[in-house]
């Protein structure tokens, strides 16, 4: 698959996202996918595989934050390789504390899926917003 096709892939894998398409997002990912974010101490990180890992995620990611906004802004490509550098804008649930988390997704596709993706995430903005007072209060 040539480079434009890929880009094309993934602009529509996250406007599934945007519009909360749980299967169109699902059909654009391979069956043998593997997520990663790197990070500990924070629901969204590890490695997930497969349908199953993609799902759990997006099950985690909507209990622990309201995401207001997913803004892919750039789009580069070379081959199989296309690095999305963005912004999103939301709330972390339990403390109902705003962040502003500025990421970048490493994505590889494959006749025409995602086989992997590598999320940098703005940890430090999420942590924060994350942190409960010494009463535990947010």
């Amino acid at each position: 698959m040539n480079t434009e096709k890929n880009v094309q892939t993934v602009k529509d894998f996250f406007t599934a996202i945007g519009r909360g398409d749980r299967e169109g997002l699902l059909a654009l990912v391979a069956e043998d996918i593997e997520w990663i974010i790197p990070g500990e101490d924070w629901p969204l990180a590890g490695t997930r595989h497969g349908h199953a890992g993609v799902a759990d995620l997006l099950k985690t990611q909507s209990e622990t934050m309201d995401t207001s906004l997913t803004e892919p802004r750039e789009f580069v490509a070379q081959g199989d390789r296309v690095l999305v550098v963005g912004f999103a804008r939301g709330k972390i649930k339990a403390t109902n504390k705003p962040f502003e988390d500025h990421w970048i997704f490493a994505i590889t596709v494959r006749d025409g899926r995602l086989t992997s993706i590598r999320e940098y995430i703005d940890t430090q903005a999420l942590a924060r917003a994350s942190q409960t007072d010494a009463s535990g209060l947010a």
